[in-house]
């Protein structure tokens, strides 16, 4: 399988099975539609191009071919890879409760749709022994404090910090911390304490002023970006070079989000996510079917402006224009996507185990708690049989290998059956791929 496409005035070609990445010239890029047929390719283009030309660039797709980098065979998985795996990830939900109110909120302002209550420590020593039990022989592991809010519960996550480094050395496990935080709570002695222990730090704002306040709100209903925004600047100073992302959500309110990622970028801050919201139509911030063009057109803008900024030694990094073209993910990920409900779970305040921080609050999914651990083994189970071999949709995609199949959760609040990707994040993501594979190539150019 192939897929070529122009963007930004260059001819980029894929081969989606090996990964294999070719810069073409436009004679070459109109010949692969009509390939393996010569003779019409030749009487369909002669007036176009010079035949030797073209003879040329087909002598070449012949030689890529017979070399195996394109039109190469599927991937193929040995059995052994697909069945069930150790845990290498945790999603601690430290917090029920939320300090802000932020309209697109599919937390319920932090409860999940249940009770608001902080994580006790003892439930969170629980949650860190199970993650060990269920680790197999991994020896590293990743835990991400969650909430709602999680620094609302600092000093649980404080001494929960402190009893896994106990552990590690008991065990020789070795942990690595996250924290997500919108901010609202950093002091200078929370600051000092997450650039410490944190190997991740992700901020939450969504980026210009009546951008971010226009959706997220304090409990008063208050705009919060005058709250957060040096509070943020100064973690991401404190951070330096080390690992930390600002985060913002982008609705139908501002399909002009690219505006957003450069007022970020001017500010200063060095990497920079913002993603689409996902949210049903009845919900008036919503992006619809009918947005899907003005978005990829921004997308294609903004990776132009990236270019540029990148050029001018203005260097910022954008999370979805990040691509690894040589290594990237093993087989199996590439395959079975983002491991939820198999290496990846989340924990609530009371114990209870899901696939993922955003199946919490739906009963269907609950794998299990953290006393009698994962009974649930038939959803676990689905979890890891759908993979790209099991989804209609994406068996014939080209975008299948660098996506992994989509989130469940979309699926699932979308389709009502998490082999069924989400639609709008499906091509909103093979536009982000294209992007990030031509900023790959015109920087090899230069």
């Amino acid at each position: 399988m192939i897929h070529k496409y122009e963007l930004n005035g260059y001819y980029i070609l894929l081969d989606i099975n090996s990964g294999s990445v070719f810069e073409i010239d436009k004679a070459t890029y109109e010949l692969l539609d009509y390939y393996p047929d010569k003779t019409k390719a030749c009487e369909n283009l002669k007036g176009k191009y010079d035949l030797a030309d073209l003879d040329e660039a087909w002598i070449e797709i012949e030689n890529l071919k017979n070399q195996g980098i394109l039109f190469s065979e599927d991937i193929a998985l040995e059995e052994d890879l697909m069945r069930d795996h150790d845990i290498k990830a945790m999603c601690l939900h430290v917090s029920h409760d939320c300090n802000m109110r932020c309209g697109y909120c599919f937390a319920s302002e932090g409860s999940f749709e249940g009770e608001k209550v902080l994580m006790d420590i003892e439930t969170g020593k629980e949650a860190i022994d199970f993650l060990i039990k269920n680790s197999g022989k991994r020896k590293h592991l990743e835990i991400d404090f969650f909430g709602g809010e999680p620094l609302m519960n600092f000093e649980v996550v404080k001494s929960l910090v402190e009893y896994a480094r106990e552990r590690e050395l008991e065990t020789e496990k070795v942990f690595r911390f996250t924290m997500t935080t919108n901010g609202l709570l950093l002091n200078e002695d929370i600051i000092e304490y997450l650039d410490e222990n944190m190997a991740n730090v992700v901020l939450s704002i969504d980026g210009r002023k009546e951008t971010n306040d226009n959706m997220r709100k304090t409990i008063n209903n208050e705009g919060t970006y005058k709250y957060i925004i040096d509070k943020i600047k100064r973690m991401s100073e404190k951070r330096g070079s080390k690992d930390h992302y600002i985060r913002g959500t982008f609705t139908k309110n501002n399909l002009d989000f690219s505006k957003d990622v450069l007022d970020l970028a001017n500010q200063g801050f060095p990497s920079i996510s913002v993603e689409p919201v996902v949210a049903t139509p009845d919900n008036d911030y919503a992006l619809t079917g009918e947005d899907i063009l003005d978005l990829e057109k921004e997308y294609e803008n903004l990776a132009v402006e990236y270019l540029n900024y990148n050029k001018q030694g203005d260097k910022f990094n954008f999370f979805h224009f990040n691509i690894d073209l040589h290594g990237g993910p093993c087989a199996y990920k590439r395959v079975s996507g983002c491991g939820a409900g198999t290496d990846y779970v989340a924990v609530t305040p009371t114990g209870e185990i899901y696939p993922c921080h955003q199946f919490v609050g739906k009963e269907d999914f609950i794998l299990g708690d953290l006393e009698k651990g994962i009974l649930n083994q038939n959803l676990r189970k689905d979890f890891e049989k759908v993979n790209l071999t099991d989804k209609k949709a994406c068996r014939d995609c080209w975008a299948k290998y660098y996506c992994g199949g989509g989130c469940f959760a979309n699926a699932y609040n979308f389709n009502n059956d998490i082999s069924v990707p989400y639609d709008i994040g499906c091509k909103l993501e093979k536009k982000r791929i294209e992007c990030a594979i031509m900023i790959q190539v015109a920087k090899q150019n230069r």
